[in-house]
């Protein structure tokens, strides 16, 4: 019977096509699969928690594989995967879970921030959105506060994305200035393809006074993704957590960085 994993990584998305295998483009799940087959010398294919577009990068990722025996020294294969990964992907750690644990339906939550940087700095212009016009954040913040009443969000949802309901539920979503950075941060049990980046652009126009608190609810509820604001940019955002129950592990699941 194969012995079930799961991976938790991260990794930097500028140079990959996203996580999702694709024809023709190199991905995350692409590169982490070659890397770990080659390891563990048996044919592996990760399952990640979720996908993530073009560019979007992940400070916390977690994906699940099958193995066909248990792996008899975890920190020696932690060591030689990272030595054969580009440097833009980092594995943290192997976690034994019960058969049947799926990295992706099994999550109760998921985290992602957007950072945006008032600020030209070479040192961020991979990891944060320069954008110098001022911004209105406490109304920004006065917005966001509504998206945990509702649960339907097509209005911000990537068009013709073939999934059973736009329904999220929203746990949190605020703005706060950390180290010279204006972030995001926004928590829910799923997120639809886009979702993310589309509040944030329609957020911004809030935070320049285009809108106004009301006119948000107004796009929330009339489920029109033509009414929503722009998608901002991919580079500025991070997936940071997935939350899973404890009874999943065999293993203690300690989070690491």
């Amino acid at each position: 019977m194969a012995t079930r994993y799961f991976i938790q990584l991260s990794y930097n998305g500028k140079s990959f096509h996203g996580w999702q295998l694709q024809e023709n483009a190199v991905t995350v799940q692409e590169v982490v699969n070659k890397g770990l087959s080659t390891i563990l010398r048996e044919n592996i294919n990760v399952v990640g928690a979720g996908r993530t577009d073009s560019g979007v990068h992940a400070r916390f990722f977690v994906a699940h594989f099958d193995i066909s025996s248990p792996i008899s020294d975890k920190d020696l294969i932690l060591n030689k995967i990272n030595k054969i990964l580009p440097g833009d992907i980092a594995v943290q750690g192997f976690f034994n879970v019960i058969p049947g644990a799926n990295a992706r339906f099994d999550a109760i939550s998921r985290t992602y921030e957007y950072h945006i940087t008032p600020f030209k700095n070479p040192f961020l212009r991979d990891f944060a959105w320069y954008y110098k016009v001022p911004l209105n954040v406490e109304k920004m913040n006065e917005a966001a506060q509504l998206l945990v009443h509702y649960q339907d969000f097509t209005s911000f949802s990537k068009l013709g994305t073939q999934v059973a309901t736009n329904n999220c539920k929203i746990l949190k979503a605020h703005w706060s200035n950390q180290n010279e950075r204006l972030v995001f941060t926004i928590k829910a049990d799923r997120f639809l393809r886009n979702m993310v980046r589309a509040i944030v652009g329609t957020l911004i126009d809030v935070g320049l006074e285009k809108i106004t608190k009301q006119k948000f609810q107004e796009i929330i509820e009339h489920k029109n993704r033509s009414l929503a604001g722009f998608s901002v940019p991919a580079h500025g955002l991070f997936l940071t957590e997935i939350e899973y129950p404890n009874h999943l592990f065999i293993d203690d699941f300690q989070i690491k960085f």
